[in-house]
């Protein structure tokens, strides 16, 4: 399902704005994530396979971006790619030392944009967003990702999402977004990160993309 598409589906439904009471805490956590399991949306996860199976096929590459706790699962994603799935994978979060200098000298907002610059991101390769908000300019929120998408749209990559809340610029920019809705305001973040990690289990596992 594309980005376009992902805009006609009803707004996720916010059903508490506090964190669930301390006495039934771990409880209705785990409740809400068998919610949110039930929630995700299978086809976009299927196609979101289907454009890595093809990358694996000419031999492209994939490049996967995100800050904060999504740049961690970045880090795992590259493993798991390069490792089950033979998929050559990089991410800038593996390299602390370029992240940084990068940032002290050219400023935060470019690192990713610059990045695939010298990675020379091309048609043949896939940019894979994990983000939380999915990126928004005009409010100034993971500008690095904003930038790193429309350098990849010039590029013509196709690009992946995985992303909560409305999406940000990444529903509209992607050309496969993943949605993890939100459930609990105060815990999007927590549960879009795990629900990260849970979705890239499954893509990387899928016999299609496993090695022989």
């Amino acid at each position: 399902m594309t980005g376009k598409e992902q805009e006609q589906l009803p707004a996720t439904e916010i059903i508490m704005t506090d964190i669930y009471p301390t006495d039934k805490y771990l409880e209705k956590y785990f409740q809400g994530a068998s919610t949110l399991l039930d929630q995700l949306d299978y086809q976009a996860i299927s196609q979101s396979i289907k454009y890595l199976a093809k990358l694996k096929k000419i031999r492209g590459r994939l490049f996967l971006i995100g800050v904060g706790g999504s740049a961690a699962n970045c880090s795992h994603a590259v493993n798991d790619f390069r490792k089950i799935c033979n998929i050559e994978s990089y991410t800038p979060a593996d390299n602390i030392s370029e992240l940084t200098a990068r940032t002290n000298d050219d400023g935060w907002q470019t690192i990713f944009a610059n990045w695939l610059k010298v990675s020379r991101l091309n048609n043949n390769d896939i940019l894979m967003v994990l983000s939380v908000g999915g990126g928004n300019l005009k409010k100034n929120i993971s500008v690095n990702i904003v930038k790193a998408l429309k350098y990849a749209r010039k590029k013509k990559t196709k690009v992946i999402g995985i992303v909560s809340r409305n999406g940000g610029y990444t529903k509209k920019a992607a050309n496969v977004v993943i949605m993890i809705p939100v459930l609990v305001e105060k815990l999007t973040t927590a549960y879009a990160e795990s629900f990260q990690s849970v979705i890239l289990h499954a893509i990387v596992n899928s016999p299609v993309l496993c090695k022989k």
